[in-house]
């Protein structure tokens, strides 16, 4: 089970044995825990930093670059704000603050390695000071101030520390999830990632509380750490598009490659062998995101997989953040005098931005429509950062003006990309609402004369729906649709609409790989599609045998009541006739009655049944007259005429042989019937002394028979023949797929 099976629907949906839903329960349990860990490391988390005595105050750097006291900062320091802090003393420690250093919250985002370790040993120094009571501040007019330590409490860790701990949780209880689903590799290669982007948002989160110093652990090891794991998560981003790409002999090398390199960087950091680390941060991990790309980008060429083009796109949207992120950190640090104080800001939008990503990833096939806003929002934040930072920096705007840009030109990159998102996504949408709606019902009625070719119409209609590269009809037996080859596959089940109710042993499903001609892959809302569309063409055709059992058993009543009332009546004036002329026209009539009834009783005629009973009838009538009959029949297949049909062929031949009979004096009558294909030809041909039909007043009789063609859907016309008589031909196209 691939993480988008795992979450959907259908596939929960599935019979489950007792063994899988022990495994389940089992697997609830352990998703119980992990989530009850996470919450508990969290906790001790805050409770550490809340409970941890600090100098607490509003600090900021200063005008010159030292550290200045902001306003509000209680009574007994509100007469010192915006004075320069030069220095911290306690028993025989004293510590100098010449710059704004220790104001830096993330070592990770600091470029020089001089500055980081003096930054490590600045921490460790305050950490220490701070383990005496009632530290001392040295302001630059002299004046000395002592201020008692005091704890932070829970609710003075500030917005920034609940806000990163909840998205941290968030994604590391994704990444349990995903691992207790399925650990396949790709489920196992996802935690990973997600793992290590929490543990870089628990260190912002930790980071961001409001005191002077950072922990002494966050100082010390921020750098290591967070260099780890971005490294690991480039490398297991790579190992994933590996696994994407099996006919690539040489992905899995590669991947093997991108793990022995951030594995030596990671090491050498942490022994403090690596110089530039930063550097070799930045550029190894676009390194490695590009060398994802590339291996997502082969395997495209080799074989198109919607999720590998998605994959890549999630990878080159990462990769060009980075770059424009490093871009900007290195202009702002290279040419500003100070740090700009949007730079821990831009790195630390751009980890929530790839958190969000993270986040988005398992839950793709659905609409989540709040978490990819998130995303986008998250993404375009860190464009508007960066570009503050590079405006600030190379031209040297205003802060007023470097914003204003910068919000402008992120606004417009956010309305162009959530255009473009709303169109992938929503205009699949409309089509397919057009062309289910318009091949539906010409489904439905063809589904009704040829049950057996269900499989080949619903897969004609979501080939309509879907756009697939591939699709065929498959032996799968299945309740619901369901998603397989982590979207690559949709599975629709062919609904059983034969009379009989024993399934046929081949084309029960229906499968589809690669959506849109392999731009995409199929997401849950697909799945939901095809379910309703089977759904509605089961009904559809449900429904129409429904109401077809209505009208034949409407027409049988009516049957009925003709041969119990009229015919008996018939019958009683048969024998009380007064002459044997009348007689013999009630007996005719009683005749006509019976067929008539019959056929409205027995609702589907086989076409050789219908035609046969036609030339007994028309025999009869034609003899009687002493009139000369010929018929020919031929039909390369035979059908089966519906009421309608048959009621109307069989009216449109007794008129045409009753006004030869009555007006025409003719001395023989020709009739031709031919059924080819769909196309029905009738021809009904007489030697009598009719001329110009085009002159003729149609009246009740030619206008009957005007109408019941039209009503075949086919045409009538008649014409002279030589030397005299009139010809009717009667062409019906599609006989078989009329009313």
């Amino acid at each position: 089970m691939t993480p988008i099976e795992a979450l959907s629907p259908a596939a929960r949906a599935a019979p489950q044995d007792d063994h899988a839903l022990r495994w389940m329960g089992w697997r609830l349990r352990l998703l119980v825990g992990a989530a009850l860990l996470g919450c508990g490391g969290l906790f001790l988390l805050a409770r550490g930093l809340a409970d941890a005595e600090q100098l607490v105050g509003p600090w900021q750097a200063g005008a010159a670059g030292g550290i200045a006291l902001g306003a509000g900062a209680g009574d007994a320091l509100e007469a010192h704000a915006g004075k320069r802090l030069v220095a911290l003393s306690a028993g025989t420690h004293r510590l100098e603050l010449p710059d704004a250093l220790v104001l830096r919250r993330s070592p990770r985002w600091m470029i020089d390695d001089e500055a980081r370790a003096r930054h490590r040993t600045l921490h460790a120094a305050l950490s220490e000071l701070l383990h005496e009571p009632a530290p001392r501040m040295h302001f630059s007019d002299g004046a000395q101030v002592d201020v008692p330590l005091r704890h932070l409490g829970f609710d003075g860790l500030g917005g920034t520390f609940w806000l990163m701990s909840a998205i941290a949780l968030a994604l590391y209880l994704s990444a349990m999830v995903m691992v207790l689903a399925d650990p396949s590799r790709h489920n196992l290669l996802y935690a990973l990632m997600a793992l290590c982007q929490s543990g870089n948002l628990v260190f912002i989160a930790a980071a961001s509380t409001p005191r002077l110093g950072l922990p002494q652990a966050i100082a010390e090891w921020d750098m290591t750490a967070r260099m780890a794991f971005d490294f690991v998560t480039a490398a297991a981003a790579v190992q994933l598009c590996a696994l994407h790409a099996p006919h690539i002999r040489a992905a899995q090398g590669l991947a093997a490659a991108a793990w022995a390199f951030a594995a030596v960087l990671i090491a050498l950091q942490a022994f403090g062998w690596l110089t530039h680390a930063w550097w070799w941060t930045q550029l190894g991990v676009v390194a490695l995101c590009l060398l994802g790309v590339a291996i997502l980008s082969a395997a495209h060429r080799l074989q198109a997989d919607p999720l590998v083009l998605q994959l890549r796109r999630f990878g080159l949207l990462v990769a060009g953040t980075w770059i424009l992120l490093t871009l900007a950190i290195v202009t702002a640090m290279r040419m500003a005098s100070a740090a700009h104080p949007l730079t821990g800001v831009a790195s630390t939008i751009w980890i929530v931005f790839l958190a969000s990503l993270l986040l988005l990833v398992p839950f793709f096939a659905r609409s989540q429509q709040i978490l990819r806003e998130f995303s986008l929002l998250a993404a375009v934040s860190t464009v508007a950062t960066s570009l503050d930072l590079l405006f600030v920096a190379v031209f040297s705007f205003g802060a007023f003006a470097s914003l204003t840009l910068s919000f402008f030109i992120a606004l417009a990159v956010y309305a162009g990309a959530r255009q473009w998102i709303l169109n992938q996504l929503l205009s699949r949408t409309r089509l397919t609402t057009e062309r289910v709606f318009e091949q539906l019902y010409r489904s439905v009625r063809e589904v009704e004369s040829h049950p057996e070719r269900t499989p080949d119409l619903l897969l004609k209609l979501l080939r309509e729906c879907f756009e697939p590269m591939q699709a065929g009809l498959g032996d799968d037996r299945l309740g619901a649709t369901r998603i397989e080859d982590r979207g690559a596959t949709l599975v629709a089940p062919v609904p059983v609409l034969a009379p009989d109710p024993v399934a046929p042993a081949a084309g029960t499903s229906v499968r589809l790989r690669h959506a849109q001609r392999g731009r995409r892959r199929f997401t849950i809302e697909d799945a939901r599609l095809a379910d309703r569309i089977v759904e509605q063409l089961r009904r559809a055709v449900l429904f129409d045998r429904a109401v077809e059992q209505g009208r034949n058993e409407e027409r049988i009543r009516i049957a009925q009541d003709l041969h119990d009332d009229i015919g008996a009546r018939l019958l009683t004036l048969m024998y009380q006739a007064q002459s044997p002329e009348m007689e013999e026209y009630l007996r005719h009539t009683l005749k006509d009655l019976k067929t008539l009834t019959r056929g409205l009783a027995k609702g589907n005629h086989r076409l050789s049944h219908a035609a046969a009973e036609w030339k007994a009838d028309l025999t009869h009538r034609l003899t009687v007259a002493d009139i000369a009959f010929g018929w020919t029949f031929d039909a390369g297949r035979d059908v089966s005429l519906n009421v309608v049909q048959w009621s109307a062929l069989t009216r449109i031949l007794r008129e045409l042989v009753s006004n030869t009979i009555a007006h025409a004096g003719a001395t023989r009558v020709d009739i031709s019937l031919q059924f080819d294909g769909d196309r029905l030809a009738l021809e009904v041909t007489d030697d009598g002394r009719g001329r110009d039909p085009l002159r003729w007043s149609h009246g009740l009789g030619l206008g009957g028979v005007r109408k019941r063609v039209k009503q075949l859907g086919g045409d009538v016309e008649w014409d002279e023949v030589e030397p005299r008589g009139i010809r009717c031909r009667v062409r019906v196209p599609a006989l078989s797929s009329g009313p």
